[in-house]
Order: structure tokens, then sequence, then C-alpha cells
């Protein structure tokens, strides 16, 4: 299969229409970039596309870097269609993932941050729940191996499945008992709970979150239809929590869970977000 260039920066592979675009917001880090690209080219099971955009800068970009553009031609061998985008300058978060969503054209959208690993599976795995659950998004929480050790069952007192994998909407602000959940994404607390269920392979548990961080699928149509990331000029460009904000609309009127087993892996990288001074999603949404 021979690839077709189309402009500067989106490189197009003829192929199977995508079920997934999965949408990934890039500044720095290339090698944890092609990491995430590696784990993306163990999927199988779902025809998906990768969108990846870039704002950095100059000649530090990170199409350029040798383990980038050799992830990227194993999933252009692969069959799966690859948009790179340079998007600057930098307006925020928000604004970067708003520019991503309208990009998308498939019925499930994956943001996934360009630090995170996905064991073999997840991407099918967590396909197969949100078609079955019919929510608005299932989020697989980044799991930080380094801390396997370190064992936190005072932070999973919280954990409580969705029965029968039936998931609700419900509202979720600073405050409500809902927000008391957020520990769970801590450490490595979801992997612990997966092996205290043991979940036969192939399998999932869908669970209540306050929100999930890195690694999302969303049902395309219920989160523009939430209003997405349209909410991104009203923020100064130094913000953290636009996530969270988007998953509480979608929330709300949808419902979202957490799966178990996550099969996200956190790269446990420096973080490239330093100015959180804005939050969000009180911004946004309030108490």
């Amino acid at each position: 299969m021979t690839p077709r260039w189309s402009g500067e920066w989106a490189l197009e592979v003829p192929g199977e229409e995508p079920a997934v675009d999965v949408l990934i917001p890039s500044f720095g880090r290339p090698a944890e970039l092609a990491v995430t690209l590696s784990g993306l080219a163990a999927q199988e099971g779902v025809p998906f596309r990768v969108i990846v955009s870039d704002q950095t800068e100059g000649e530090a970009a990170s199409f350029v870097q040798p383990a980038v553009r050799a992830m990227l031609r194993v999933l252009e061998a692969q069959g799966h269609p690859v948009r790179l985008e340079r998007h600057l300058p930098r307006r925020g978060l928000a604004e970067h993932r708003n520019y991503l969503l309208g990009l998308a054209t498939a019925p499930f959208v994956l943001f996934l941050d360009n630090d995170v690993w996905l064991e073999p599976g997840s991407l099918d795995r967590m396909s197969r729940a949100l078609r079955a659950a019919g929510c608005g998004f299932v989020g697989s929480a980044v799991q930080g191996l380094s801390y396997l050790g370190d064992r936190r069952p005072h932070e999973r007192t919280e954990l409580r499945l969705w029965p029968d994998n039936e998931v609700l909407p419900e509202r979720i602000r600073r405050g409500t008992e809902g927000f008391a959940r957020w520990p769970l994404h801590n450490a490595a607390n979801l992997a612990h709970a997966a092996v205290e269920l043991a979940i036969p392979p192939g399998e999932w548990r869908l669970y209540r979150v306050a929100w999930v961080g890195g690694c999302v699928l969303f049902d395309r149509d219920a989160l523009v239809e939430c209003g997405g990331f349209d909410f991104w000029d009203r923020l100064p460009p130094g913000h953290a929590g636009e996530d969270v904000a988007a998953q509480w609309r979608v929330m709300e009127r949808y419902g979202g869970a957490g799966i178990i087993p996550s099969g996200a892996v956190h790269l446990e990288a420096p973080t490239t977000v330093t100015d959180r001074d804005t939050d969000a999603a009180h911004v946004i949404l309030g108490q």
C-alpha cells in the first residue's frame, strides 16, 4: 500500500473507513510520542485513524524525530490512515482539543495523551464496552506502573461498579458525592483493582468515575452535542481541567464510565503543562 501526501503535514493512507479517530494533542516529548504510537500499532479488532497535532515549535517538531517517523510508517503499512498537523500558535489545552475534534469524522474519538502506552486489545475492549453501554464515554485511567508495589486500598474505597455495565447519566461537581472518586486513579490503583476483581480475559467491568484523564473514548456525536471544547475562548492559555469540564457535560446527558482493566500505562514523564493557574471546570461549570 502506497501512502499519499495531502498538503504539507497531512499524510493519509487509503483503507477501511475508521470506526475510531485517535486524537493526539502533542507538545514536546518526541520519545514518549513514539512509544504512544507503538502502542497504537499493536491494536487490532477495530479500524482506526490517527490524527496527531503537534505544537512543538521550530526544528524540534516531533514529526521529524526518527523514532516517531518509524512508528508512523508502521501504522501506514498496517493500513491505518495517519494525519499530521502543526497547530500554532498555542492557545491552551482546550483550544487544541477543540481543533482536533473538528478534524474528526469517525463515530468514536479517542483522546489520547502523548505519554500513554496502550496494551494490545485496549482499543477494541474500550470500543466494545462503549457500544454495549451506549453512554457518552468510556475512559481507561492511566496507570503508573512504578507504583505496582504501592498498594493503596484506602484510595479504592469509592470504587463502585455499574451493575451489569449499564451506565446512567449523573451530575458531578466539586463537593458532590461523586467527586470523592478522584483518588481511584492515583498511582496503580486500577491495576490492583483488576487483579482483585479477577476479570476473565477479554471481558471488562465499568465503574463510576469523577473523571478520567489521558485516555478517553467518546461517542463523537454525544461529545459534539454537549459542546465539546467550545468553551476554549473563555479561558486563558494557562489552564488545566478542560477534559474534566467536557466530561462532566457529557456525563450529565449521556453518562460516562471508567473501564477495568485499564490497559493504559502512563510513561511518567515530566508534565508539559506547567501553568495551571485556571481551573477550566470551575470557570465553565462553577461549583
